[in-house]
């Protein structure tokens, strides 16, 4: 992680995160430690920062999720997707699961949600790492800093903040940043909290009809 912000992100993240690079510092200190002591890390190193590949001013929708996959082979950089050809973890599921109540979408063959990064849509961890079979093992390392940053950043865009998907308690810890940009708030979809408000909260019918009512093209959910 030692490789200098500006070739992690895109450009146009630079000015908001470039604040940030003292607690990145002490985020790769740790990273590093974890390697040391034999305590392998997710998701691949060059997929850590991959969500922010997407230009900051193309950002239409933010979901934010609490911490990657602790599976090997599941974290890919972008919260709740997998790989190409990787089963769906519990969580996603249960998107596909309201994806079908809510905009009436078949069962998708992928876990794969890149088309939604591509069209917009900001997939975001609240702590970019995990410890391999350790959820939750990298919160308080600095990650959290660094993610509060980029949603304050975002929050403040003009001439529009983007829309807001705040899933369980981690993503919501991030409502007092957001000013006046829409949110979306419900449980997690979480098996362990899903039945508890995640179900039945239609987050992506409305998400597209505050982007309508922007003048702002919808985001085509459904994934193939």
């Amino acid at each position: 992680m030692a490789t200098p912000l500006e070739e992690l992100v895109d450009s146009t993240w630079v000015e908001t995160l470039a604040p940030q690079r003292a607690h990145l510092g002490n985020v790769d200190s740790f990273l590093n430690r974890e390697k040391s002591a034999g305590r392998p890390w997710l998701p691949d190193r060059e997929d850590v920062f991959r969500a922010f590949t997407l230009p900051m001013d193309r950002v239409k929708v933010v979901i934010i999720g609490q911490d990657p996959y602790p599976t090997p082979g599941h974290a890919v950089g972008l919260s709740f997707s997998v790989g190409s050809g990787v089963a769906p973890p519990r969580s996603l599921i249960n998107i596909y699961r309201e994806l079908a109540a809510d905009m009436g979408c078949p069962q998708p063959h992928s876990g794969d949600l890149s088309d939604w990064a591509d069209q917009g849509v900001l997939l975001l961890n609240r702590v970019l790492t995990v410890g391999s079979g350790r959820s939750g093992s990298h919160r308080g390392q600095g990650w959290e800093q660094f993610t509060e940053a980029a949603v304050q950043g975002l929050a403040h865009l003009t001439p529009r903040p983007p829309v807001f998907i705040l899933w369980g308690k981690d993503a919501q810890s991030c409502r007092k940043l957001l000013g006046d940009a829409p949110a979306i708030e419900s449980a997690h979809p979480s098996p362990l909290s899903a039945h508890r408000g995640f179900f039945g909260s239609r987050p992506f019918s409305r998400a597209n009809e505050i982007l309508q009512q922007r003048d702002q093209v919808p985001i085509r959910w459904c994934v193939q």
